[in-house]
């Protein structure tokens, strides 16, 4: 009789192999010496699985539970591909609202398919080789020596950590400091990963703040966008030593100035267009004019970029709120009702503006239905509470149908905000099923020399386009083009484009980290003059660049985004944590790359890295602890 061997090598190759295979697909990394740690946690939870498994007779269990491995793996895989952000269960619901796209999860299995067979090797080998192992139920001897195993390796595990505790992202770190998921998955694994991002969402989990050097602004002669708030006696009353470490982080925080800009469009009337899958690429002086002339016609930006955090909720979140929208960030602010004074429409609704908000997909999509008056919207019309009355909601509806069915409730109401979600720039992109919105703009990109998905993405922008130039004319016809100003950013990339796609029709090659999410921001107004700004920005900038320009009082230390036209530093965060600065750029699996003549010492990465990881603690701790509840209200009594 042949010799068997045990399933718990199973368990210990299928580990060990997923992650493995993980860290090249995901981080374009092999495994380094690092991945010891990897290997370790891997077999402590491959000898639990295999303790629990070898309590019963039979291999039907071990393959259910070998299949569930995989499947575990692929999702994380699948997930991260498509969002550029780890999954974690703190966004299961947000998770399953995404997936209701099937076309974009379809497509994206058929796009890396060849990477998803690479996860099914394992059962597949399995399914040939399956009676080469034992599945017979085991004696309580080897109960004894496996759990025994299972802890050992684990105390190994976490021993390994204490080799490097300096770097920030250290393994040391990112185990007990650090909520920092993508460098997690990557440094400590994906299983780890998870296994610590349910204990945190059960029992709570603390950043401890790196409290930077505060910039001495010493031109007095210089306003600041600064209010009067007590942080002195929220510090002494405060019993919660978190909260107080956070007031005194926001109290010695660099503030920004008041400058040309402050208050230009004091008075005037603001749309603000929250654009589907938005981005440069999308935008040319033939095929769509009335972009071109927007961007270039106004306050130009050139080096704007819209940061993927978790799909058209994080865009909006940061564009919104000038906060950092992790997936934790976001179930706060769908669950708890937080008190937002600052978000766009609550600034402007403080000042007697009429605000309202427009949105042609589902009016509970990403809980818009509870989200949109934490954001200062109460007047918030959907598909499914009232648009569907007025247009056509069937999948994808038209951002032009979105323009002509709304644009009568608002114009009389000066001075008014809207706000626009559109959605006809929607993936997945393609003519043959699913876009009827490409579909319908087909002919006018179909002799552009590029592959179909990109003709597709662009036959989808055209909606957006016709929708400006059908809004601008309806301004135009009502007599208050010249007193209202247009905002529009894009809510993130088209990410279901691969980046080779993207590059076919870029005017430069892009990365896929960094560069991949370049866009404009308009900003324009029928008397602006044309200026270009080359300082480095991002949705975080959009919100407090906004206020000033409106004359809006409020304080920049509440904010993470800076107004564009300060003399802070242009910066842009993305969502693995790499940055890019107006003096160079850093990708957290590589280091820092300057510009041209820029010399940066170490002390200035440092302040940087330290700086980001502040702003996601500080966003997560205000939305968690309600603390603009605190802070505002004491300003205001």
């Amino acid at each position: 009789m042949k010799k068997k061997y045990s399933t718990l090598i199973l368990y210990l190759l299928f580990f060990i192999y997923f992650e493995w295979i993980s860290k090249i697909l995901m981080f374009n990394q092999l495994p380094n010496k690092d991945f010891i740690i990897v290997i370790l946690f891997s077999c402590s939870i491959a000898f639990l699985i295999y303790f629990f498994a070898s309590l019963i007779n039979g291999k039907k269990h071990h393959f259910v539970l070998l299949m569930a491995i995989t499947i575990f793996y692929i999702f994380n895989y699948l997930y991260f591909s498509l969002l550029s952000v780890p999954f974690s269960v703190s966004t299961l619901d947000l998770a399953s609202q995404a997936m209701d796209f099937y076309e974009i999860g379809f497509h994206l299995i058929i796009t890396k398919i060849i990477e998803v067979m690479l996860f099914l090797i394992p059962i597949l080998c399995l399914f040939i080789y399956q009676n080469k192992f034992d599945y017979t139920k085991k004696d309580i001897k080897n109960h004894i020596f496996v759990f025994i195993l299972v802890i050992g390796f684990h105390i190994t595990a976490l021993f390994s950590l204490n080799i490097d505790k300096k770097n920030l992202y250290s393994a040391y770190n990112l185990y007990y400091n650090i909520d920092f998921l993508t460098t997690s998955n990557n440094v400590l694994g994906i299983y780890t990963t998870q296994r610590l991002s349910i204990k945190r969402s059960i029992l709570g989990f603390k950043e401890n703040l790196i409290f930077e050097n505060p910039a001495s602004n010493t031109i007095q002669e210089k306003e600041y966008n600064k209010l009067d708030l007590p942080f002195d006696d929220l510090i002494a009353n405060e019993s919660d030593e978190n909260v107080q470490e956070i007031y005194k982080y926001l109290q010695n925080k660099e503030v920004t100035n008041k400058n040309e800009y402050t208050g230009i469009y004091k008075g005037k009337n603001l749309i603000f267009i929250l654009a589907e899958g938005f981005n440069s690429i999308a935008v040319d002086p033939t095929l769509t004019p009335t972009l071109y002339k927007l961007i270039h016609e106004g306050l130009d930006f050139t080096n704007y970029y819209s940061p993927v955090f978790l799909s058209t909720t994080g865009g909006e979140f940061q564009a919104m709120t000038s906060l950092i929208p992790t997936q934790e960030i976001l179930g706060m602010w769908r669950n708890n009702n937080p008190y937002l004074p600052y978000a766009l429409g609550n600034a402007f609704q403080k000042i007697g503006y009429h605000t309202s908000s427009y949105h042609n997909w589902s009016y509970k999509y990403y809980d818009r239905d509870s989200t949109m008056s934490t954001l200062g919207f109460d007047n918030f019309l959907a598909c499914g509470n009232g648009l569907e009355n007025r247009m056509d909601c069937t999948w994808l509806p038209s951002d032009v149908d979105l323009i002509n069915s709304t644009f009568d409730d608002y114009k009389k109401n000066e001075p008014f905000l809207t706000y626009y979600i559109t959605v006809s720039g929607h993936a997945p992109y393609n003519f043959n099923g699913g876009n009827s919105i490409a579909q319908k703009n087909e002919s006018l990109v179909e002799d552009l020399p590029y592959s179909d998905s990109v003709k597709s993405y662009l036959a989808s922008q055209l909606e957006l386009e016709n929708a400006l130039t059908t809004l601008i004319n309806q301004l135009k016809k009502n007599k208050i083009l010249d007193d209202t100003v247009i905002v529009l950013t894009g809510d993130h990339y088209p990410y279901t484009l691969s980046t080779d796609e993207i590059n076919e029709i870029s005017s430069y090659e892009r990365d896929e980290i960094i560069e991949v999410n370049h866009s404009n921001l308009i900003i324009w107004n029928n008397k602006n003059e044309h200026k270009v700004i080359d300082k480095v920005s991002s949705q975080l900038d959009v919100l407090p660049t906004i206020l000033n320009l409106f004359g809006i009082d409020y304080d920049s230390r509440l904010f993470v985004g800076k107004d564009i036209f300060s003399d802070a530093e242009g910066f842009a965060i993305f969502s693995n944590r790499s940055w890019i600065s107006d003096k160079g750029f850093y990708l957290t699996n590589s280091g820092f790359v300057p510009k041209k003549d820029q010399k940066i010492d170490e002390n200035y990465i440092n302040e940087q890295n330290n700086h980001i990881s502040n702003s996601f603690s500080v966003s997560k701790m205000i939305m968690e602890k309600d603390l603009y509840k605190k802070l505002i209200n004491s300003e205001e009594k």
